[in-house]
């Protein structure tokens, strides 16, 4: 059989025997010279020596850029993220992925890289959210980490958006386009105005006879959200499937992380049939959209404050600007009526 010469070959003769390797130092291929079982080991060998290892970042890269989750962001953010991978790639394509799961030493590494863009803190926070991505792919679904060293890095952009809420009409625009397990965040956040972090982490010991009882993320776990047991979250909750410890589960069954939650909301709220495409509304909007809620369940201002950790003044201006007038007056008059019968609509917490 003719035998045909491929280039980088290294063929060594030795008691007789011919042995034939893919490149010098490279593997060795034991299929006959020439034969299509010797082409396949090769193209093989060279795809092998192709990938990046996959213990490295660069490998993680290459394994993020496979799979679904990066897949199913539409094509302008993929073609976007696409560049910022390129960067982290560049920066941090060597380090190995186990260095990664070593926070404390890891974190000043990724802030001085942050704070190249530090001039630019919108960019920066951009930066982080990309890479922020790629740590939770590491935890889940490749688990070479134990836990995402980009949380807890604060933002450098600074905006208050207290008073910018999802409507009623937002909400809906949006169920068509996000999953069930998606809408069932957005559900649950506009009825309780937990953050993301703490929507995660919520599970069913924390649902009490009477209330949510968690203690916040931002506080470091120092102060506990009460959030009264009203109707409407009540009728909710028993909506949610129990497939987990975890309140809010993703596709797999599994609890949701930040950023996997942020990243399939993004994909929903971004696609290119959405309505709300180009609008400035964000997940953690829906704290607005809870403030409200609580108000139509008659709760006071101070409680709702203290529920969501902002000042009275705060969600004033926010009933004063989302709560219609009939449904602002229907509320009074139901506070009016339980004072003037000595009963209480809800209990103060």
């Amino acid at each position: 059989m003719a035998t045909v010469e491929l280039k980088g070959l290294h063929i060594i003769k030795a008691k007789g025997k011919t042995y034939v390797y893919a490149w010098r130092g490279g593997p060795r291929i034991d299929a006959p010279l020439g034969t299509p079982q010797f082409h396949a080991a090769y193209n093989e060998a060279v795809a092998d020596a192709r990938m990046p290892d996959a213990r490295k970042i660069r490998g993680v890269l290459a394994q993020y850029r496979a799979h679904e989750d990066f897949k199913k962001l539409a094509p302008t953010t993929r073609k976007i993220w696409s560049r910022w991978l390129d960067r982290i790639d560049a920066h941090f394509g060597e380090l190995s992925a186990s260095q990664f799961d070593r926070v404390e030493k890891i974190r000043p590494v990724i802030r001085r890289w942050r704070g190249t863009f530090a001039h630019q803190p919108r960019t920066a926070d951009y930066a982080m959210q990309v890479l922020s991505r790629v740590c939770s792919f590491m935890v889940d679904p490749l688990g070479v980490i134990s836990v995402n060293p980009c949380e807890g890095i604060k933002h450098l952009y600074e905006v208050d958006r207290a008073e910018i809420i999802w409507t009623e009409d937002d909400i809906a625009a949006l169920r068509p386009l996000a999953s069930v397990e998606v809408m069932r965040a957005v559900d649950l956040a506009s009825a309780t105005g937990l953050r993301p972090a703490d929507l995660v982490r919520l599970s069913w010991s924390h649902v009490t006879k009477n209330a949510i009882i968690i203690t916040t993320s931002k506080s470091r776990h120092k102060r506990e959200a009460v959030i009264p047991l009203y109707a409407g979250l009540r009728t909710l909750l028993d909506t949610m499937p129990r497939k987990s410890t975890a309140v809010l589960v993703n596709s797999r069954g599994r609890p949701w992380t930040v950023d996997g939650l942020n990243s399939s909301f993004t994909a929903a709220f971004r696609d290119e049939a959405s309505p709300l495409k180009g609008r400035d509304l964000h997940f953690y909007d829906l704290r607005g959209t809870a403030a409200t809620r609580f108000y139509l369940a008659a709760l006071s201002v101070r409680v709702i404050a203290e529920i969501m950790g902002w000042e009275e003044e705060t969600v004033e201006r926010i009933i004063r600007r989302y709560v219609a007038r009939n449904a602002a007056i229907e509320a009074t008059i139901l506070a009016l009526d339980s004072a003037r019968t000595g009963t209480s609509a809800v209990k103060n917490v």
